[in-house]
């Protein structure tokens, strides 16, 4: 039988780092309830000291779920842990994450003071966490530079103080894997009573290793991982939960297992992406939007062929429906039938050769190449019903409320709705609902330029309808004209899923 790895999230208290992704506490405690579902064990829902939020987080959270064990940080010091303790008191299941800096760097230049003293101040730390709860977990910060003997000695005396975890920073994301891999090795090994307790890797990116690192600690014994969703957190950010999770699930020849229900993972990427206002890179493993996507010929025939000839994971498994087949000039006639097929296009091989030469015309020229374009190469024009953008026009300003007027052409009828908006781009959109009568949630938004004034700006979107997504894709100089090409994409989109136009009541 497999082990177990536990999980421990610290998404919303390192990853919350970042600057300018604060939570509020409504927000986080949303959070805390998807990563209850997602099967994370452990939540570390704050530092409970640092501010009267973050402390009634700590409480808030405590109350809303119930599976997890709620954790809270606090440092070597007594009015910390009191702090913690009095915010976990509604917690079902709770721990204290107590410790202090290891590495010389820490004791000499941090602390001014030396190994024996900072010792002694770990072992009075977990001591006292320990008056308070059974469950406390001491972390060793910066274990990654700490000479290993010390740092053994030092792993020893806060298991015999009664930690029943202890933590295994990579603070700064120095180590090498086989560095890191053998330091949890060594630890192993020379450790006396280690067998009373779980080691865990928290292991940072600044090197790009932090996934790397988290799975040779693994590897060599431990079995917490301390994660964060999308990777987030201080500076580069943390071990992503959802590398190390489909990690185990794909290497089942390690014999370790999580209780992650990853159908789950990709739908709580979008919800902290979109909570913390920061964008998922695109090529973000797992969860970013090409992670899935193919736009090489030789791939994308591999793949309608046989999805495993290029994928080791299926999409399903995270929450992601399908695969990608993106249309660019590195395309070839395989992935052209395949999105013609889609389109209800049954096209003799004659003429998908006819296609895929203006295909490839318009490839070079537009780079990205819409369903709306397959229809305009194969019917010589967009079908009744489809919408068309006319006319967008913005009013704003500092002290002005943002207003936009726009204008659709919809059945071969041109209407045109004003509305106002939190911002141009909100207004446009609200513009286009009156219009067509409907509302669409959109629920992601992101804006690509090259930062040349006079680059086109590209603008990607997701939109939720009837419980589907649909993507929709501009391109224009103007990012708001961008914007609403896109938004009208989507809903293009919908129109044809739905095998309907969608009517204007305007």
């Amino acid at each position: 039988m497999s082990d177990k790895v536990y999980v421990f999230d610290t998404t919303l208290r390192d990853g919350e780092q970042v600057p300018g992704c604060q939570l509020s506490t409504p927000e986080k405690i949303e959070i805390a309830k998807e990563l209850e579902l997602l099967g994370v064990d452990i939540i570390e829902a704050g530092f409970p000291i640092s501010s009267p939020m973050d402390f009634n987080s700590v409480i808030e959270i405590s109350k809303a779920v119930s599976e997890p064990v709620i954790c809270a940080l606090t440092r070597s010091v007594e009015k910390d842990i009191d702090f913690a303790a009095d915010a976990l008191k509604y917690a079902k299941r709770k721990r204290i994450h107590t410790g202090i800096g290891s590495s010389d760097y820490h004791i000499k230049y941090k602390f001014r003071s030396d190994r024996e003293k900072i010792l002694e101040r770990a072992i009075a730390a977990t001591k006292y966490a320990k008056k308070y709860v059974e469950d406390v977990e001491f972390y060793c910060e910066d274990a990654g530079r700490t000479e290993n003997e010390y740092l053994a000695r030092m792993v020893e005396a806060v298991i015999a103080a009664g930690a029943t975890v202890v933590n295994i920073p990579d603070t700064t994301g120095y180590c090498l894997p086989e560095e890191y891999g053998a330091k949890i090795k060594y630890l192993k090994e020379n450790v006396k009573g280690i067998d009373k307790a779980i080691l865990s890797c928290h292991c940072h990116n600044d090197l790009g290793l932090a996934t790397a690192n988290t799975m040779a600690g693994v590897l060599n014994g431990a079995r917490q991982v301390e994660v964060t969703i999308n990777g987030i957190g201080e500076r580069a950010g943390n071990t992503s939960l959802e590398e190390v999770a489909m990690i185990m699930k794909t290497h089942k020849d390690i014999d370790v297992h999580t209780n992650i229900n990853s159908k789950h993972i990709y739908a709580l990427s979008l919800l902290v992406s979109k909570m913390m206002r920061m964008p998922v890179q695109p090529n973000k493993a797992i969860v970013g939007r090409n992670a899935f996507a193919h736009s090489s010929g030789i791939h994308q025939d591999g793949v309608i062929k046989h999805r495993e000839s290029y994928e080791i994971l299926d999409p399903e498994d995270v929450g992601i429906p399908q695969s990608s087949i993106i249309l660019t000039a590195r395309s070839g006639k395989a992935a052209l039938k395949y999105h013609l097929d889609r389109l209800g296009y049954n096209l003799d091989e004659k003429r998908v050769e006819e296609v895929y030469e203006e295909f490839l015309k318009m490839a070079d020229q537009k780079k990205d190449v819409t369903d709306e374009d397959l229809i305009v190469l194969v019917e010589g024009s967009l079908p009744e019903g489809s919408i068309k953008l006319k006319n967008v026009q913005i009013i704003c300003g500092e002290n002005v409320f943002p207003s936009a007027t726009v204008e659709l052409e919809v059945n071969n009828e041109v209407l045109h709705a004003s509305a106002t908006g939190t911002g141009s781009v909100d207004a446009a959109f609200r513009a286009v609902d009156q219009i067509l009568g409907d509302t669409f949630d959109m629920d992601e938004f992101l804006v690509q330029s090259m930062g040349n004034r006079d680059d086109d700006g590209k603008v990607h979107l997701r939109v939720k309808y009837d419980e589907q997504h649909y993507m929709g894709f501009g391109v224009h100089k103007d990012m708001i004209i961008a914007s609403v090409k896109a938004y009208v994409d989507a809903i293009n989109k919908i129109a044809s899923v739905k095998n309907k136009a969608i009517k204007a009541s305007a």
